[in-house]
């Protein structure tokens, strides 16, 4: 006993199969092209990294990446081409350091850190 199989979409009769062989065809119709709506189905839950809590959604999961400061990278390197902030150089943080201690304080520290590496 052969297996037949007729597939039809909102006009009528589009195709038919015999033992998954198609046998016939409605023409002028691109059978590869021809697809039904497609529908994303929503994330499955999971517990958030950041906080603990459950995310049970897609609208959840935006709300929460927001609410966080935090961004959904993925294999989006938009974010690398940013020029990182320069760090200020150890002269220039040894003078905004000790620009706030007297005399005697940076002494003292000297004669600490001496004293520590002997």
């Amino acid at each position: 006993m052969s297996r037949y199989r007729a597939v039809y979409d909102r006009h009528g009769l589009l195709a038919e199969y015999q033992d998954d062989e198609l046998v016939w065809a409605r023409q002028g119709e691109n059978q590869k092209g021809r697809r039904g709506p497609q529908v994303v189905r929503d994330i499955e839950p999971y517990r958030s990294m950041i906080d603990g809590s459950v995310i049970d959604g897609r609208k959840r999961h935006r709300d929460h990446l927001r609410a966080h400061n935090c961004v959904e990278v993925g294999n989006d390197t938009t974010h690398m081409n940013r020029k990182p902030i320069p760090l200020p150089s150890h002269k220039e943080t040894l003078h905004r350091v000790l620009a706030d201690c007297s005399d005697r304080e940076v002494r003292a520290m000297v004669q600490r850190e001496i004293k520590e590496r002997r």
